[in-house]
């Protein structure tokens, strides 16, 4: 193709666009790196002095005309789209996020936690044998260790199943008085509606040379009631752990029912939340702190069941599904 033929097929082609995409189309087509034009150029060389001096002026005088087309084009087409712009139309929406609803929960239990003097404290998901399990008074063949059904990595090593090895790495490095909460992942092989293989935890601890039952029992009210509401019932039973003794589970009236019995409280009035106790003299011993000088408590509480039963919720894997129909609810 010649360069007259080739103007008149850039000017036919020109007047067909009807849009900007059309318009870089023509751009590629006619000024790109596989265009005419420009192997047309890369093909001077082969032409002598005179041929290449005519044909050089000619191709470059075709390409400032076909740039000014294209660039008229474009200011053409610009215009006549705002001319169509209709102002009237309701504008985009564009979607914003929020936090998940185990974020919101945990939020909250950090600022009851803050109201209380504790201080937030973190430590490895992967733990040793000895802060997983042996410190907090769990020997190698302690029953509880069967109950957690951990994952091993090796025989010494193991993904935590609670958050409390962070509690023996804290008073290894502190003295009392202690006051902290850990919040994190923590890991056991069960998957069903209320357990996952990974799950959140808050524990809390609290060593002094003074320290009672009864501050444990005000405590857990305070935060049973704040994160559940203050019209909220909150009950203490005797229960067993191996890292307290002590030990007590928590419970709350349900707020279906208010606590008369229903479907959701197993008919029972109440909703266990958590365990805790007071914390038992070998852990103490395993640190390295005098049990007849200091006495502790500490606590734990699954943030997954915690948001279960704030939102009633039936089944925790909802949480991990990455459902906007569901996490849009929150």
């Amino acid at each position: 193709m010649n360069i007259q033929d080739m103007k008149k097929q850039f000017v036919k082609d020109l007047g067909q666009t009807g849009s900007q995409k059309d318009l870089e189309v023509l751009r590629v087509k006619y000024l790109g790196k596989k265009s005419e034009i420009y192997s047309s150029l890369r093909s001077l060389g082969q032409l002598d002095h005179e041929e290449r001096k005519v044909m050089g002026a000619a191709l470059n005088q075709l390409r400032g005309e076909i740039e000014a087309g294209l660039k008229s084009q474009e200011y053409e087409l610009a215009q006549k789209e705002q001319t169509v712009l209709d102002f009237s139309e309701p504008g985009k929406k564009f979607e914003i996020g929020h936090k998940h609803p185990i974020t919101q929960v945990y939020e909250e239990l950090f600022e009851i936690a803050k109201t209380l003097g504790f201080s937030i404290a973190d430590g490895p998901e992967v733990e040793s044998d000895w802060y997983n399990f042996e410190a907090l008074n769990m020997p190698k063949d302690h029953p509880a260790r069967d109950t957690q059904d951990s994952f091993y990595i090796d025989e010494s090593t193991v993904l935590r199943t609670q958050t409390s090895p962070v509690q023996i790495r804290y008073m290894e490095k502190h003295k009392p008085p202690i006051r902290i909460v850990v919040p994190g992942r923590t890991y056991r092989r069960d998957n069903d509606m209320t357990h996952t293989p990974m799950f959140h935890q808050l524990e809390g601890l609290l060593v002094d040379d003074r320290v009672t039952l009864a501050d444990l029992k005000g405590v857990l009210t305070v935060f049973a009631k704040g994160i559940f509401g203050q019209d909220r019932k909150v009950r203490f039973r005797p229960h067993h752990f191996p890292f307290t003794e002590p030990s007590i589970e928590a419970d709350v009236s349900c707020g279906l029912c208010g606590g008369k019995g229903c479907r959701s409280c197993k008919y029972s009035g109440w909703l266990e939340i958590l365990g805790a106790g007071m914390v038992h003299p070998n852990v103490l011993k395993n640190v390295g702190l005098d049990f007849k000088k200091y006495q502790g408590f500490a606590f734990g509480m699954g943030v997954d069941r915690i948001t279960m039963l704030k939102f009633d919720i039936d089944d925790t894997r909802m949480f991990f599904d990455n459902d906007l129909r569901f996490l849009e609810q929150f």
